[in-house]
């Protein structure tokens, strides 16, 4: 049994005992509105705290246990898709991110990092189409994803092309506020 999580989960509620509101949900404590549910802490904003923090194999386990409280639905499947990629499973992430959009084609986030999964995959063809319809479904309105289609345009133009390779950085995107920048050998 690893106790890591459990250990987390018992700094949290113990910084949340801290604070003025106690483990209350009001805005002036740990947990922002609508973290904390009935069973417990929403695993999807843990999920996002653990990977904004980079610890990749946290996020997994709290983005699992937000699935089996949730059920699989679009933002579990894209969430776990996007910690596989983080942590090297590409194989993995693109059946999650496939799934994720197969729920909810007009996603923007589960297209977008199946877009990065594809760049990594070396499938620069499909990972341009995959990023165009992120942007669609965006409506245009997210710099990462145009940040992400442009670089993508610009390798399949030029596939050769190696220059600033350490410039051509996919950025992971959620729902929600943040984004995750995956360094990409491209």
């Amino acid at each position: 049994m690893n106790v890591r999580p459990a250990f987390i989960g018992l700094i949290l509620v113990v910084l949340a005992a801290c604070t003025s509101g106690g483990l209350n949900r009001s805005t002036d404590g740990v947990f922002a509105p609508g973290v904390a549910s009935g069973n417990g802490v929403d695993g999807l904003l843990v999920g996002h705290r653990l990977m904004g923090a980079g610890e990749f194999e946290l996020a997994l386990k709290a983005y699992n246990r937000a699935a089996s409280q949730q059920g699989l639905n679009v933002d579990t499947m894209s969430a776990i898709g996007s910690a596989n990629l983080n942590l090297g499973r590409l194989g993995q992430a693109e059946r999650w991110l496939r799934r994720a959009v197969e729920e909810d084609p007009s996603f923007p986030p589960a297209w977008n990092n199946l877009g990065v999964v594809l760049m990594e995959k070396g499938e620069i063809g499909e990972a341009s189409e995959v990023f165009r319809r992120a942007f669609a479904a965006d409506s245009g309105n997210s710099d990462e994803i145009r940040d992400n289609l442009r670089l993508a345009l610009a390798k399949l133009e030029n596939p050769s092309n190696t220059d600033d390779q350490e410039n051509q950085n996919f950025n992971l995107i959620r729902r929600g506020a943040g984004d995750f920048v995956l360094m990409s050998d491209l």
